[in-house]
């Protein structure tokens, strides 16, 4: 059975780096950290009310499961938030 040819592989050269300067972003506005935290701590009262008080507050026990969905959004839209937090 013939030998079969080997190949030689290229040397591996690095792609060029680019030297434009990148324009650095400054830190988040404190009203955006503000607003991230009152929507984390906003779901998590909004959880701790409906376990304590739910069926005795009109508007929550007429939510009824709702109530887990929005406390939960209210908290997932402020960790969202933290990703753009600098």
């Amino acid at each position: 059975m013939p030998k079969s040819k080997v190949r030689k592989k290229a040397a591996y050269t690095p792609p060029p780096v680019s030297r434009t300067p990148q324009k650095v972003q400054g830190p988040t506005h404190p009203a955006y950290i503000a607003v991230m935290l009152a929507f984390g701590i906003l779901g998590l009262v909004w959880l701790v009310v409906n376990y304590l008080a739910g069926p005795q507050i009109p508007f929550m026990a007429a939510l009824g499961n709702m109530n887990f969905i929005i406390g939960f959004s209210l908290i997932v839209i402020g960790l969202l938030m933290t990703m753009r937090w600098r």
